[in-house]
């Protein structure tokens, strides 16, 4: 059933665009793009438990490399993509090392204050970042010769990548470090009785889910084609935040289902023109309120029920 369901979505994604205007195939790239930093930050969170309202932050770093050295530096778009990652990593490690001091409530703290330092950067250092104008005409890639300029390829591409994304998940979850990712988010104390390096884990931890932000961020860029420091504010965390726990936190698949949620959902809702938000609102609320565990969690519930 589980395989059926997930042929069935995926015929969908790949036929959607087909009957969809432009703004719709944007959507739906957005998604996807932003299921990889939600990917990522579940990695952190609901693997091993560590809480981060700092994803915002990676994706726009990963998004301003590539949107500064493709335009002003002109370097082609994959050796970006690879330094997007590459700093998101290092910068996540970094980062990591409080969560080794402290924990829940206050960790959160800690990667608040980063992602307010971080957007204010954004903001105000216009000889990086171009400040409050950003920066304009970020160039689409090509891949073997074939121009991705369309919205059409560009979404493609996007999905593509989700796809490569999401194995490297599946096998590093169920690799040996996955494991040790749940064995510290359950118990560290135990964790380290039985030998497991706590502290390179978390770090390990921190650094992969802030490089998947990167690579969101890198095919944010030239997604959107212009990058200011607007969408990189807190907001972003708390959304991505929103999609991690509302479609199941722990989960493989709860990013997948809490973007929908959280990216396509409004838009399916602005029917309602201006109660549209509200409604959404309460529907979050509701959902938080009487099934905490989200969307996968109450699915998984009612099944061993």
């Amino acid at each position: 059933m589980g395989i059926g369901i997930l042929a069935l979505a995926g015929a969908f994604l790949l036929v959607a665009p087909l009957g969809l205007k432009p703004y719709g195939i944007f959507i739906l790239s957005m998604w996807a793009v932003m299921t990889i930093a939600a990917i990522g930050l579940n990695l952190t969170l609901g693997y091993a438990g560590q809480i981060s309202l700092a994803q915002a932050a990676f994706v726009g770093i990963g998004a301003y490399v590539t949107a500064w050295l493709t335009t002003k530096g002109a370097w082609p778009f994959w050796p970006t993509y690879a330094l997007g990652f590459a700093s998101c990593f290092a910068v996540g490690w970094i980062l990591g090392y409080p969560a080794l001091r402290v924990q829940h409530h206050y960790l959160a703290f800690v990667t608040l204050a980063f992602n307010t330092l971080v957007y204010l950067v954004f903001r105000n250092e216009e000889w990086l970042t171009n400040g409050i104008y950003g920066i304009s005409n970020v160039p689409r890639p090509s891949l073997f010769g074939f121009s991705l300029k369309g919205g059409r390829e560009f979404y493609y591409f996007c999905l593509a990548n989700l796809v490569f994304v999401s194995l490297a998940a599946w096998w590093l979850i169920r690799s040996p470090w996955g494991r040790a990712f749940v064995a510290v988010r359950e118990n560290p104390i135990r964790a380290l009785s039985l030998g497991v390096d706590t502290r390179r884990y978390t770090l390990m931890a921190f650094a992969i889910g802030a490089g998947l932000g990167g690579i969101s961020g890198a095919l944010y860029a030239p997604l959107t084609q212009f990058v200011d420091p607007t969408p990189f504010a807190l907001g972003l965390s708390l959304n991505l935040l929103l999609m991690v726990v509302l479609g199941g936190s722990g989960y493989f698949f709860g990013p997948f289902l809490g973007a929908i949620v959280a990216v396509l959902l409004p838009e399916w809702l602005r029917f309602a023109q201006g109660y549209y938000l509200m409604g959404y609102a309460v529907l979050v609320m509701v959902m938080m309120a009487f099934w905490p565990t989200g969307l996968l969690g109450l699915a998984d519930r009612l099944l061993k029920k």
